[in-house]
């Protein structure tokens, strides 16, 4: 199978490249910057998120059978301060994807958030239920999704998904990544006790996007995260146990105590019907995803 990735050399773009080249699969990367270094890639492109109408004859040449969008402006304050970077690449980017996966016939997968929803629901969001994105993050995606459901209504995923655990082949973009960056860098670190996610491994996501690539009979919205609910503080709390590092590093913080962090989501869970049940890839538990992460330079002498 041809698979076309973007986002190749991030978190989870990189993970899923793995997964596919594991499974035998013929891998084309796109990145922005840096080229997949992973052995077994089968061509590099550039990505020019400025003007993804410059992908279109390269992809048509390419014919692929899936396109797998992993590009994104993924940090909300990077998107706050670059509102039309981050409109070209979390919009146009994957709209102009939906539309040429169209035309191919090919299966398109899209990556999307739980940062679509407002945190304030005591229960598990369900994929039906209405969005309400409190950032310009959040707004940039939702709208996202509706380009590729509305261009691409033979064939199309959107998967949303939670936080991140994994390790990122820059070594700075996952939660263990920026915990161990800011305890390097002697940062305070607080994290906020009273905001709740479903961390889930880059690897895991990776799976059941693959298991998606391979199979097209399922199609549509869906959710996927990690089997536990913690907070963001017992998460850091976690992280520094496992690599055998003092939890003090780490102060126990609230929401309302940092004023430029009272619109953040206090609670982004899922509901993982129907899809859990479809699929051979099952939600993995925080401590499976704490046995997946390296940590080899030491932060003292």
């Amino acid at each position: 199978m041809k698979i076309l990735l973007t986002g190749a050399t991030g978190l989870l773009g990189n993970a899923y490249a793995q997964a596919a080249l594991r499974r035998g699969h013929t891998l084309t990367a796109l990145s922005h910057s840096q080229p997949c270094t992973l052995p077994g890639i089968a061509e590099n492109l550039r990505l020019d998120a400025a003007d993804p109408e410059t992908l279109t004859e390269p992809i048509l040449q390419l014919w692929p059978d899936v396109i797998v969008n992993c590009a994104a402006l993924s940090n909300p304050q990077t998107v706050d301060a670059e509102p039309e970077q981050a409109r070209k690449i979390n919009i146009n980017l994957p709209r102009h994807l939906a539309q040429l996966s169209t035309h191919l016939g090919a299966r398109f997968i899209h990556i999307s958030t739980d940062m679509v929803f407002d945190g304030l629901s005591e229960s598990s969001y369900r994929s039906t239920d209405m969005p309400a994105p409190t950032n310009l993050y959040g707004q940039t995606k939702l709208m996202a999704e509706r380009e590729v459901l509305a261009h691409n209504k033979e064939d199309p995923v959107v998967l949303r998904i939670p936080i991140l655990m994994g390790n990122s082949p820059s070594g700075s973009r996952s939660v263990h990544e920026k915990i161990l960056a800011a305890i390097r860098n002697q940062e305070p670190l607080k994290l906020f006790t009273d905001e709740f996610r479903q961390p889930c491994s880059a690897g895991n996501v990776a799976e059941v996007m693959l298991e998606l690539s391979e199979r097209r009979d399922l199609h549509g919205l869906f959710h996927w995260a990690g089997s536990e609910v913690l907070s963001r503080f017992e998460m850091g709390q976690r992280i520094l146990k496992h690599l055998g590092l003092p939890t003090e590093s780490i102060t126990a913080s609230q929401i309302a105590d940092n004023p430029t962090h009272k619109h953040r989501p206090r609670k982004l869970t899922f509901n993982l019907n129907p899809i859990v049940s479809k699929l051979k890839t099952k939600p993995i538990d925080f401590q499976e995803q704490l046995e997946e992460i390296t940590f080899i330079e030491p932060l003292r002498a």
